[in-house]
Order: structure tokens, then C-alpha cells, then sequence
């Protein structure tokens, strides 16, 4: 698996496009937070980072697919996939090595965002913010870049073009992150069963964690639904 891995993550930085990426993610929510008027923290009056956290969900959506795009797209057509199979590997060892490849380059696109926290809690007053609050926002940040990635991996070994993994990827995680909580909204749901449609989507789960109580029902959702993607892109190798 970690051979994979470290195979994965030298041929992403091996070029322009990982840096690009990161470089991306981190301009878009510098921009968004600290020059922008109508998202400016500054402009808040109290010490909070809860634009950034609404916000970092739907950069990621998009960044996540252009970096799992080519997983499996690319080896399928390259031809390289027919080699890989003849190495001493599993399908799931090869499966997971890529996830955590993709998994990683996210995490290191996130680090960096930290230095938020620290700048809020230096230009803020006696109360500073809320660390707890904070925290758990970061854990429930790196549960849904965790599902994210999954969908991203699942939807490459899907194809062996990458235009068309991205999109798949970006549109099943528009879904599971805000489709559940926008079809609970609807009239025909509004019998109680509104609640259950939302508790679906990532979104409400996200939100939960992001109150900084780390609730064992949200931790096995945002397992399952990996489980479920990963299970799913090594069924579909099976195939291949």
C-alpha cells in the first residue's frame, strides 16, 4: 500500500499542477477571508473562523476531484493499470494507496490554513476564540475531505478520462454534501420525515461535529460512507 502511496505522491508533486492546487486552495480562502468585504473577518467585529469552515467545504469539492481525476483514468489509459496488476499488490492495497495519496496531498493543502486560527486569536480580545469550537470544525473538515477523496477515488476507477472523473466526482459530492439537506426542505418531506432525508448528507453531520462534540453516530457515518466508496472502486477493479 505505502509503495503505491509514495508512488502516487511523487508523481503529483513531480509537477506544477499539485503546487497549483494548494496554491489555489490557499489563495481562494485567503481572499475569501481576509480582503473580500462581504466575507472579511475583519469586518465581523468578534473573534470566529466560521466563514472559513462554511466555505472551505465547497473550494474542497472542487479541488478534490482535480486531484483524484486521475487515479485509475490515467493508468486506464495509459495502459499502465495492466502493469500495476502484475505486481505483488491486492486490489485493496492498491485501492487504499491511492486514497491515502490523495488523502495526504489534501491534509498538507489544510495545514496551512492553522496559521488562521493563530492570527485570529493574536488580533482578538480578552475572550479570544472558541478553540473547541474550532477543533471540532478541523476534525469535521478532515472527515468530509476524507469522503470526498473516497468519491474522487471511486469515480476515476469509473472511466479512463479524467474530464469526465472530475465532473462525476464534483457532482456526487455536490449531492451527498448538500443534495440530502436541500431535498429535506421540500413540502413532500415535511411529515417528520425531513429530518431522516437530511441526517443523510454529509452536511448535517458536518455541522454537527462542527459544534466541537465529536458524536460517535457522526464518526460512523463519515466511516461508512468511505467504507462504502472504497469497497465499491475495489468491486469495480474486480471487473476490470
Amino acid at each position: 500500500m505505502w509503495a503505491v502511496c509514495k508512488k502516487e505522491l511523487r508523481q503529483f508533486f513531480s509537477s506544477l499542477t499539485g503546487y497549483i492546487a494548494i496554491a489555489v486552495f490557499l489563495l481562494m480562502n485567503g481572499l475569501t477571508l481576509f480582503v473580500f468585504p462581504a466575507t472579511n473577518i475583519f469586518d465581523y467585529g468578534y473573534a470566529t473562523l466560521s466563514n472559513f469552515f462554511d466555505l472551505a467545504p465547497w473550494i474542497l469539492l472542487l479541488l478534490i476531484p482535480a486531484i483524484t481525476m486521475r487515479s485509475f483514468a490515467e493508468e486506464f489509459r495509459t495502459g499502465s493499470f495492466e502493469i500495476l496488476q502484475t505486481r505483488p499488490l491486492t486490489r485493496w492495497q492498491v485501492v487504499s494507496g491511492k486514497y491515502m495519496a490523495s488523502l495526504i496531498v489534501v491534509i498538507i493543502a489544510l495545514l496551512p490554513t492553522i496559521l488562521y486560527y493563530f492570527t485570529i486569536q493574536k488580533l482578538s480580545g480578552q475572550n479570544g476564540i472558541d478553540t473547541g469550537a474550532t477543533m471540532g470544525s478541523y476534525i469535521g473538515l478532515i472527515f468530509l475531505t476524507a469522503v470526498f477523496v473516497a468519491i474522487g477515488i471511486c469515480c476515476s476507477s469509473l472511466t479512463n478520462n479524467a474530464v469526465v472523473a472530475f465532473i462525476a466526482a464534483a457532482f456526487f459530492c455536490f449531492v451527498i454534501y448538500s443534495g440530502f439537506n436541500a431535498a429535506s426542505a421540500l413540502p413532500t418531506f415535511s411529515a417528520g420525515l425531513d429530518y431522516y432525508i437530511e441526517m443523510l448528507g454529509i452536511d448535517f453531520h458536518y455541522r454537527s461535529v462542527s459544534r466541537g462534540v465529536v458524536d460517535l453516530r457522526d464518526v460512523v457515518y463519515f466511516l461508512s460512507v468511505i467504507a462504502f466508496f472504497l469497497i465499491f472502486t475495489s468491486k469495480n477493479l474486480l471487473k476490470r
